[in-house]
């Protein structure tokens, strides 16, 4: 196992593209770190940089405490499993398993040992005397995957390795892949640009956005506490509501973000951190999930209903905030309710869940933290 360690590190292609700007993060011994972000944002740059696949044009890039950046790839200790699998289309599993012990001189005894504890792992004992375009692919993904284990290397890189995969398929190598970590304990860097993969897999998530680094946490840290738009937009489906307003005091007294005539409430913790900013224009961010149809939930709010999406377990609700005509917004509802478009609503809102974001930043404002 290996820590691994990017001290700003930039990439700058011949033709002048800045693909990967000043990127410093320090990956765990151990850990399993997921890159996320969208296409053309960096991740996989940045891992073809850690495998050695690409140059690296300033910065460092240290494995398991040595730099680097002038090592040959094959010298790094790692493994990179790819999106398209790269199987050898003419070798059977058991040789495709064993080509990279074989390029390494490993004994012909140990090679066994080492496919048959992988093949036993992976569940693709049965598949060792076929060639992939006899497999299914799931069962590609899984000789990838073990092509990369039976070398026993410091560090796993998986570039988007479940994107061709079916919903169903994906969903189940998610979990042997978390079982996998648990049982080897390597280090893994994985990207993906899949919300779902980064919130259930990744022990900590780096988020990217134009080659730089947005945000670094674990998964629920980063989901709650989003430091700007960008994140808060991204992070989760669907993404959090995010409206246009102004901080204005209200009758009693008190701080509410004001859009379209309708008024949301700050709590008074929070209304403190922010009370400067009054008649100013902000972001308002709130999820889907909290706004509630119980009364005792939080502050009342009118919604018009404009659309309903039934997706089995759940109902997405978009509805037009206070006034029909006024910015549409995601409400998550429970399985089996029903609204007829037009149809106006009351909700509850969490106040606690409120965030403010800067207009010209984007960045978060101040909130009190939660300790529930």
């Amino acid at each position: 196992m290996a820590a691994i360690a990017l001290d700003q590190v930039d990439k700058i292609y011949p033709n002048g593209v800045h693909a990967v700007r000043d990127v410093s993060l320090d990956i765990r011994d151990g850990e399993f770190m997921i890159l996320l972000g969208p296409s053309g944002c960096g991740k996989s740059t940045t891992l073809r940089m850690v495998a050695g696949l690409e140059s690296v044009t300033g910065g460092t890039i240290s494995i398991g405490g040595r730099i680097v950046n002038d090592v040959d790839p094959a010298d790094r200790d790692i493994a990179i499993v790819f999106q398209n699998y790269a199987l050898y289309p003419h070798m059977t599993v058991a040789q495709n398993l064993a080509f990279g012990l074989k390029l390494r001189r490993v004994a012909h005894d140990e090679i066994d040992r080492r496919i048959a504890r992988i093949a036993e792992t992976l569940g693709i004992g049965e598949l060792l005397g076929r060639k992939p375009r006899e497999l299914s692919g799931g069962q590609r993904q899984r000789v990838a995957l073990g092509r990369a284990l039976v070398r026993e290397p410091k560090a796993f890189l998986l570039d988007e390795p479940l994107s061709n995969l079916d919903a169903k398929l994906r969903a189940s190598m998610r979990t042997e892949l978390i079982k996998l970590h648990r049982q080897l304990g390597t280090t893994i860097v994985h990207v993906t640009h899949d919300q779902v993969e980064a919130m259930t897999m990744g022990q900590r998530i780096c988020i990217m956005r134009d080659g730089i680094v947005v945000q670094t946490g674990a998964p629920m840290a980063v989901y709650r506490e989003p430091v700007d738009t960008f994140v808060a937009g991204f992070l989760a489906s669907p993404p959090m509501n995010l409206l246009n307003g102004r901080l204005e005091s209200v009758q009693d007294g008190s701080l509410a973000a004001v859009m379209g005539g309708v008024g949301l409430r700050l709590p008074e913790a929070q209304a403190s951190l922010v009370h400067q900013l009054s008649g100013r224009e902000v972001i308002l961010g709130l999820r889907p999930e909290d706004f509630h149809l119980a009364p005792e939930r939080g502050h009342p709010v009118e919604a018009y209903v404009v659309a309903i999406e039934v997706l089995g377990p759940e109902v997405i609700l978009v509805a037009a905030l206070g006034h029909p005509g006024n910015p549409e917004i995601m409400i998550r509802c429970p399985r089996g309710f029903t609204a007829a478009p037009g149809e106006k609503l009351t909700f509850h809102y969490d106040p606690r869940e409120i965030h403010i974001f800067d207009v010209a930043t984007k960045r978060a404002l101040p909130r009190p933290s939660r300790r529930d």
